[in-house]
Formats: structure tokens, C-alpha cells, sequence
């Protein structure tokens, strides 16, 4: 065997297998030993639909692929350069993906006739020619799984739950990686079960010996990426709801004020009730609702009460939360509403990733009822951008719709820990009585629009709230139509007049008056920014601008995007931005439309700004 090391600035490791092999678990400490060795890096969990497909079928396949490298990553890795297949299932659902020429790791001890039926291959592809194209490697990972265990007494089925745990101690040996850190958090986590514990170390350490010493072909070849050069500090890796949930956090701090959230569980926004339940000692409260509308009604009270409420959930939830959001517009309390999109519609597709609610989010209720939307663009983005909803929904009175995205959620990358000391904390006010005349709910700053807010018990300041309209000048119930017309104008001119403090929209590659604008928002600013870096080393006129903020969009938007020749937006759904940026703003954008579930790829984005560059040449 070859004892060569090849020195790569990055690669992408894809791990599929059944939902009961345990990928997620494998490619996480694979993460995490990547992470400590200084690499940069982003993920990609990639959940079957299935709670649980029956086993050894397409449909119950999990993944889970990272990009690492010794320079900046800003996406998951258009292509695999290494897959490993734990059986014939996992093949055929990954197999797509890996490059030419690429690495395929198969246990081959996994294609028994009956799994290659389940997965639907008549002939055995291990076999029949059809790998030609890769570099593969076979091996028996289960076998040698249930020997390297067998010390431990463990049956044949528990023997073989360790085999993820040697298809890792491969990978680590081949990218150079510590196993140092992987056989940490087993001793932690199973440290009330050490024979458990010992069985998956000793299987690690099988894979890692595998490396070392089988007969591999002398064309493959053990690799090593080097540490990325980073802005000194101290770094995590996060996930987009754990980032999210910390984000939520220092608003509560910064504004001295009590997180309420109401959430009811629902894939993928569970991971924020979850992470926000652990935090009780930032004077954090979660209630676990009995439904969607409990949950933002809660919040909705909590706030009427002076915490910050926070409600959570994915696009149907958020529907069935309208008439709520509707009421916490009506009654201008303070609320940050978290959307972690998912394919749609109904129950669609609830573990991939899609964009596809920013109607929702903008349109979506019934009366004229505008409120802000903003979108994070990716893990490590969630903690600013969380802070952000809180800072606008305090100072301004409004609930705020904050965008996440299945991919977002799930996806990893290493974030720089804030310096809390030099965040700007908000200042709240809560209303007093006044000194002559009666108590005005409605009585609102002249700038900011925001009206007052009383604690429920303040002393002069008992009002009538609720859903029924209330008289600009008093807060009493009003069927007034001149009234009617003032408050629905006062509201949205609230709403748009935010506009004033968003810093404006600026490209984050490029400039303004490129020949093509490439505009996105949420999860797709990787793949944007790394296809316009391309285009432009090809020569090409382009530029990158990504919101954050969608509604109001920045004060300069109009004048941006007009600057640009042609304008082209790519983005997971069949059009809603681009239609939004033709009804505002009169601009023929193009549209670059995916809805498959799955993140968009560099080259997709490439490919359609050099067609687009060609057609208008």
C-alpha cells in the first residue's frame, strides 16, 4: 500500500445509509473532529421524509455530506468526492451525486440479494460494470464490525450498530482526522453503559486499522486539508437553530427582558423549542403548547404581560397561527415569529428544504396587516439576525416574521463567539400614567409610530385590548370609518417607516451597475456568492446582492437593482421574490427556480448567469 499523503485545499464527504445506521451521528463526529483540526467548514443533514421507511428501502435513507477545507466554505459541495454507501439503497440514492472518478466506499457485506430487491437493482452493481466510472473500495464493514466487537458479548444485531463507528474510523484515517474526539463523546455518552462504549471504540479504532493496514488499490490515496486562516477568537461549530435560539437569547438580554416562547413541535423547527427549553437560567420560558394557535397566543399574552413573546414553527403552523398574528398586529404588541421553511404545501415535504413562504410571510393574513420579514442567510448568520427581529419588534411594537429554512436549520458551519459587552442593548420603556387626562393605549412616539406599552397592574394605565379596531385618539372601540382608514394607514406607515435605520442594500461581491445582478435572500447566498466569484474570474459583469431585510427592503433597493442591466434571482419556489421585486419596484427580473428539496448547486447558479450574460451580449 501506498503511503503517499495528497495535499488537498478541500473536499466533500457524503455518508448515506439507512435512517437506522446512524449517519447523522457519523458525519457530526466526523464535523467535529474536522472542526478542532482548524479546517472550515459547512454541513448538510439530509433526513428521509419517513419517520421510519421500512429498512433497507430508498425511502428510508439518510445522508449527511460536508464540504471542509483549508479556505473559506461558504456551501455543502456541489458534488461528493467521497460516498460512503453502507448498502445497496444508499447507493442508488447518492450515487448521482458523487463526480467522476470519485471515491465509493461500499459495504458490500450489506448486498444480500434481498437488499439489492428492496432497493430495486436486478443485477448486483457491485458486479455488473456499472462503478466503472469510480474509484471503489469494498469491503465487508459488517463483518469485520461484529468481529472487532466480539470481546464485548454483544449479539449479532447490537455487534452491528457499531458499524457506522467503523466506516468513521476509515474516514478519519483517510483525511487525517484525530479520533481523539469521537472516543470522548462516547465514553461521555454512554457512560453509564461503558461495555457499549468500549464496543463502538473498539469498532472506530477497526476502521481507523483498516486504513492503515488492508491492501488498497495503490491509486487511493490518504489526504490532508490543512487549517483555514480565520480572524482570531474563539470559534464554534453551530447549527442554524442552535445560532437562532442564541440569538433570541441576547435579545432577551440586551433588552433586560423576559424570552416567553410558545411552541408546538413540528419538523424542522423543533430544534428551536428545544435548544431555547435548556436555557431557563437566562430567564428563558418555554410552554410546549396542545396546538399551533395555543402557542401563539401564549406568546402573544406573555407579551401583553412585558416579556418578549416568541412563537416558532414551520409553514403550516404559521397558517394556522394567522388569525393570532393578525391580533398581535391589532393590538401592536412586540412578537418574533420564527419560520423555518419547509417543502410545501400541506405536509409537502417536511425534512427538505424549500423557500416557498415568503408570500406567507409578506401577504399571508386577512385585512391589510403588514408586519417586517427578515431572512437569515446561513447557520452562523441566525444569532445577528435573531437580534435584529427582537431589536425592530420592541422598538416599533409589531410582531416580526423571521425566515429560516430546512437547510438553514440543519446545516453547520464554525461561528465566532460575540463579544456580548459590544452589542447595543435596546432601550424598553413601559408606560406610566399619565398626569392629566386618561390613559391612551394607542398614544404613539412621533418617529417611530410605536405606541404605548403598559404593563398589565400599572397604576392609570388600565385599557381595552383586542381584536375589534380602537379609536386612534383613545384606545375605545371604534367603528369609525375615517378611524378605520387612519389606523390601517398609521400601521403601515409604521411598518415601512423602518426603513430608515436599515443600513442600505450594498452587493456582497461585485458592484453596483454590473451588466447582471444576481439577488437572493436566505439559505442561497453560498451558492450565489461562490457562482459569482466564478463568473467573474471568467470575465464576467456581475454582481451579488442579498437581503436581509424583506419587508420593508432597504431605502436604496429601487435605485440598486435598477443600476443593474439585467437582474436574476434564484431562489427555492416557483417565483415570490421576483414577483415581489416586479410589483414594488416595476423590474423584469429573471427567475431561477428549484423546488426539489435540496439546496441549490454552484453550478446551477453559474450555468444560468453565463447563459443570461450570452443571451444579452
Amino acid at each position: 500500500m501506498t503511503t503517499d499523503v495528497q495535499i488537498l485545499e478541500s473536499a466533500v464527504v457524503r455518508f448515506a445509509g439507512d435512517s437506522g445506521d446512524g449517519m447523522q451521528l457519523t458525519g457530526s463526529q466526523f464535523t467535529n473532529s474536522t472542526a478542532l483540526s482548524g479546517s472550515d467548514l459547512a454541513t448538510f443533514p439530509d433526513f428521509p421524509a419517513e419517520i421510519r421507511a421500512p429498512v433497507g428501502t430508498t425511502f428510508g435513507v439518510s445522508a449527511f455530506q460536508i464540504n471542509f477545507g483549508a479556505k473559506s466554505i461558504k456551501t455543502i459541495g456541489d458534488e461528493p468526492d467521497v460516498l460512503v454507501a453502507m448498502n445497496p439503497a444508499a447507493l442508488k440514492v447518492s450515487l448521482d451525486n458523487l463526480r467522476r472518478g470519485g471515491l465509493l466506499v461500499v459495504d458490500a457485506g450489506s448486498f444480500t440479494k434481498r437488499n439489492l430487491q428492496k432497493a430495486g437493482y436486478e443485477t448486483n452493481p457491485l458486479e455488473d460494470g456499472c462503478l466503472e466510472d469510480y474509484q471503489l473500495i469494498t469491503l465487508d464493514a459488517s463483518k469485520q464490525t461484529v468481529e472487532s466487537v466480539k470481546e464485548f458479548g454483544l449479539g449479532n444485531k447490537d455487534a452491528l450498530r457499531s458499524k457506522n463507528m467503523y466506516m468513521l474510523g476509515l474516514m478519519l484515517w483517510m483525511f487525517d482526522r484525530s479520533r481523539a474526539p469521537v472516543t470522548d463523546w462516547l465514553e461521555k455518552k454512554f457512560a453509564k453503559k461503558p461495555e457499549i462504549a468500549a464496543a463502538n471504540i473498539a469498532a472506530l479504532n477497526a476502521g481507523h486499522a483498516y486504513g492503515e493496514t488492508a491492501e488498497l488499490s495503490t491509486s487511493i490515496k490518504r489526504y490532508h486539508i490543512g487549517a483555514v486562516k480565520q480572524e482570531p477568537g474563539l470559534y464554534k461549530t453551530v447549527t442554524g437553530s442552535e445560532a437562532l435560539s442564541w440569538g433570541l437569547a441576547a435579545g432577551g438580554e440586551l433588552s433586560g427582558l423576559d424570552i416567553v416562547l410558545g411552541s408546538y413541535p413540528i419538523t424542522p423547527a423543533s430544534p428551536v423549542l428545544h435548544t431555547l427549553s435548556s436555557l431557563k437560567d437566562l430567564g428563558i420560558l418555554t410552554f410546549q403548547a396542545e396546538d399551533e394557535i395555543a402557542a401563539v397566543c401564549a406568546a402573544l399574552g406573555a407579551a401583553f404581560g412585558g416579556a418578549l413573546g416568541v412563537t416558532s414553527s414551520s409553514g403550516p403552523g404559521i397558517a394556522l397561527k394567522g388569525e393570532a398574528l393578525g391580533l398581535a398586529i391589532s393590538t401592536e404588541l412586540p412578537l418574533v415569529v420564527v419560520n423555518v421553511q419547509r417543502g410545501g404545501p400541506s405536509t409537502g415535504l417536511p425534512t427538505k428544504t424549500e423557500q416557498s413562504d415568503l408570500y406567507q410571510a409578506i401577504y399571508g393574513r386577512n385585512g391589510d396587516a403588514p408586519l417586517p420579514v427578515l431572512a437569515t442567510r446561513s447557520p452562523a448568520d441566525c444569532f445577528e439576525t435573531a437580534i435584529e427581529a427582537c431589536r425592530i419588534a420592541l422598538k416599533y411594537m409589531t410582531p416580526v416574521i423571521l425566515l429560516s429554512d430546512g437547510f438553514i436549520a440543519n446545516a453547520a458551519e464554525p461561528w465566532k463567539l460575540p463579544d456580548m459587552e459590544a452589542l447595543e442593548p435596546f432601550e424598553v420603556a413601559f408606560a406610566s400614567a399619565p398626569e392629566d387626562g386618561e390613559f391612551n393605549p394607542y398614544q404613539r412616539d412621533d418617529l417611530s409610530l410605536a405606541r404605548n406599552w403598559a404593563k398589565p397592574g400599572t397604576p392609570g394605565c388600565m385599557h381595552r385590548i383586542g381584536g375589534i379596531e380602537k379609536s386612534y385618539d383613545t384606545g375605545h372601540i371604534s367603528y369609525d370609518p375615517a378611524n378605520h382608514q387612519k389606523m390601517t394607514d398609521v400601521r403601515a406607515a409604521k411598518v415601512a417607516g423602518i426603513a430608515r435605520e436599515i443600513p442600505p442594500l450594498e452587493p456582497s461581491t461585485g458592484s453596483a451597475g454590473a451588466r447582471i445582478g444576481v439577488v437572493g435572500w436566505g439559505s442561497t447566498f453560498g451558492p450565489i456568492e461562490e457562482a459569482v466569484k466564478i463568473a467573474r474570474s471568467e470575465g464576467v459583469d456581475v454582481s451579488h446582492v442579498h437581503f436581509r431585510h424583506l419587508n420593508p427592503m432597504p431605502s436604496n433597493t429601487d435605485a440598486l437593482l435598477k443600476s443593474f442591466d439585467h437582474v436574476l434571482i434564484p431562489e427555492m419556489n416557483t417565483g415570490q421574490l421576483k414577483t415581489v421585486i416586479r410589483d414594488r419596484f416595476f423590474i423584469d427580473a429573471q427567475p431561477l427556480n428549484k423546488v426539489s428539496g435540496q439546496p441549490f448547486k454552484i453550478t446551477e447558479v453559474l450555468n444560468a448567469i453565463r447563459d443570461l450574460a450570452s443571451e444579452k451580449a
